[in-house]
């Protein structure tokens, strides 16, 4: 059994909704409740944490993000972020729900994404498995991967890429009330109505970490 990490080490997020969009919008927890929502992204260290984690930002340049960014810079960011998850958000319930998107939040992710393709260069090349051959293209962020917003930037990119595909036909959203995380359903007959088992244990540390930070 691997030991509980310590008070103050932040426990790992989540990441059983089988896309990073989907495992970020779960970042707002126990979303439905009467009690209110429970904040998993309570700072830039954490957007900066759940991004790597989730292998949208190296390592290197989260670590780096961390120490350069000034807080002015960072709270934006931060915020930037959690617009887009609310739009995002609301956009997944509605068509979980089978509704169509209010056009306001269509048009929030739409600025989103629009400006996370703005960021990226195009690349050339060869494959490290590959040196001999052909150079081939791919879009990196290069000079933007030192600027506050490449978490909200990769975030952007890859809601984009869930919501332009059909993809999206497989979002759901857990079938438990005190849950309702949603989730890519991958399985055979397209049945699965649970996101994870495990996660209620892993919500649990979060929220006592996040009740610490906050006293």
């Amino acid at each position: 059994m691997t030991a509980d990490p310590e008070p103050d080490t932040p426990p790992a997020f989540n990441r059983c909704g089988g896309h990073p969009a989907l495992d970020f919008v779960n970042t707002l927890d126990n979303r439905f409740a009467a009690d209110g929502p429970v904040e998993l992204l309570g700072d830039y260290g954490a957007l900066l944490r759940f991004a790597a984690q989730s292998q949208l930002v190296e390592a290197r340049h989260a670590a780096a993000l961390a120490k350069s960014v000034s807080p002015a810079a960072a709270a934006r960011a931060l915020r930037a972020a959690r617009e887009l998850r609310e739009a995002l958000a609301a956009v997944l319930y509605a068509g979980v729900a089978g509704r169509p998107p209010a056009s306001a939040d269509v048009l929030l992710l739409e600025q989103r994404f629009q400006d996370a393709s703005r960021h990226r260069e195009l690349r050339w090349q060869r494959s490290a498995a590959n040196t001999s051959g052909p150079a081939l293209a791919s879009w990196q962020w290069g000079r933007f991967a030192r600027q506050a917003d490449l978490p909200l930037w990769t975030l952007a990119q890859s809601a984009s890429e869930l919501v332009l595909s059909h993809a999206m036909e497989r979002v759901r959203a857990c079938g438990a009330d005190t849950c309702r995380w949603l989730f890519l359903d991958t399985s055979k007959n397209h049945t699965r109505r649970w996101c994870d088992m495990k996660v209620c244990g892993n919500r649990m540390k979060a929220r006592r970490f996040q009740a610490r930070q906050a006293q």
